[in-house]
């Protein structure tokens, strides 16, 4: 059968994105395959350097209004968390998580050498490398590697997104990117997509350029119809707000309760590069996390599956402590993370907030490193040896 070229080159696009689906999509043609683990962690990548000091605002600190007075919160109109600190008016969700006792907040968290590009430090976040070193995998693509490794892949990953980020790219097996199971059914069963797959049967067991193709596509047409069925066997019924973010978590939450074998769900949110016009960016951008937040964990704790879900935020860096001439902040170092679920073994302020007298140059100093929260994420709550995926030892925290 011939294919015309333009429908080969749309048949040849999608199947370049398939080369992206991990090798665990044979298993999924033969129920019971695979055993889901029940905990679940969903990374949220607050993506351009969310500014954590009018997150988690340090009220009761003179040098955060003397270095910030146009940016800085006064503190009645923050949402009090401790005598000391309190959450930005925005995040009200989060509030009432933190009330619950289903919030944990991690400060001055970072790595040695920072690295003040967005590009250059989110590649280190992703690939956990040192901040001298420069790898081609990500930390859950090595997470995918090691489990997977010489038998039926367990724990599959998925970003809920258009593109696959570093983070899930391993050497052997990557993650899938998709934005909505229903779509991605609807595109692999194009006739572009089938039409091929039927065309070139011949193929399957060779090792040629054709074959590869083959395989990939046939993978693809089989993961899109896994997760099209595990999306509709217990379809979310919560009510979301109608935004990126809203949409994204919607899509983990149909995934989560429809038990598909995935351990990791990855989403972004952005950008919160707020060199100028800080507050109203900031605030836009924190009403849609958190009405999305709101939404997933009341649907969660509605259904009973709170406690088998993480969820954990990060960014690339912070900015720095002083406001800037354009109403923003500019570049900084070191954040906060929060952690949300209900199976947190400690809550609240986890450390010390931010110390705003012995800062490094202009930024926050680091007191934490990153890949400590990466090892207690993957030894304490997906239950995995974190020195095999993060290439050496960092001690895991206690808040799992």
């Amino acid at each position: 059968m011939l294919i015309k070229r333009r429908t080969f080159l749309k048949t040849a696009s999608l199947a370049t994105a398939s080369l992206w689906v991990p090798r665990f999509l044979q298993a999924h043609a033969r129920p019971g395959a695979l055993t889901p683990k029940g905990r679940v962690l969903v990374l949220l990548q607050l993506s351009g350097g969310n500014d954590g000091l009018n997150t988690v605002i340090p009220t009761r600190n003179d040098i955060y209004y003397n270095e910030r007075p146009r940016l800085g919160l006064p503190r009645h109109e923050t949402l009090e968390l401790t005598d000391e600190a309190g959450l930005n008016p925005a995040l009200t969700a989060l509030k009432n998580l933190y009330d619950a006792g289903d919030l944990a907040v991690l400060h001055n968290v970072g790595y040695p050498n920072p690295d003040r590009s967005h590009f250059r430090s989110m590649d280190i976040w992703h690939t956990a490398s040192p901040a001298d070193e420069y790898w081609t995998t990500g930390w859950l693509g090595r997470y995918l590697d090691a489990q997977c490794a010489g038998q039926p892949c367990q724990a599959p990953v998925l970003e809920i997104d258009d593109t696959l980020s570093l983070a899930l790219k391993g050497a052997q097996r990557k993650g899938l990117a998709l934005q909505e199971p229903r779509q991605l059914h609807q595109t692999a069963h194009s006739p572009y997509f089938t039409d091929y797959i039927a065309a070139q049967g011949s193929h399957e067991h060779d090792d040629s350029p054709v074959g590869y193709l083959y395989k990939t596509m046939a993978e693809t047409l089989s993961s899109a119809d896994y997760l099209f069925e595990k999306s509709r066997v217990k379809p979310s019924t919560g009510t979301y707000p109608n935004t990126g973010l809203g949409k994204h978590l919607k899509t983990v939450a149909s995934l989560i309760l429809g038990d598909a074998e995935t351990s990791v769900y990855y989403v972004s949110l952005g950008s919160f590069d707020t060199h100028i016009n800080q507050e109203n960016q900031q605030t836009r951008l924190f009403k849609e996390l958190n009405d999305a937040l709101e939404a997933f964990a009341a649907e969660l704790k509605a259904q009973g599956r709170w406690n088998d879900v993480l969820v954990a935020t990060f960014s690339e860096f912070g900015r720095r402590v002083a406001q800037n001439a354009s109403g923003g902040t500019d570049h900084g170092t070191a954040n906060q993370m929060f952690f949300m679920g209900g199976g947190l073994k400690q809550k609240g302020l986890l450390n010390e907030l931010p110390d705003l007298e012995n800062l490094d140059q202009g930024d926050l100093r680091f007191t934490v490193d990153f890949r400590q929260v990466y090892a207690t994420l993957l030894e304490r709550w997906l239950g995995v040896d974190a020195s095999e995926v993060l290439g050496a030892t960092f001690t895991p925290l206690e808040f799992v």
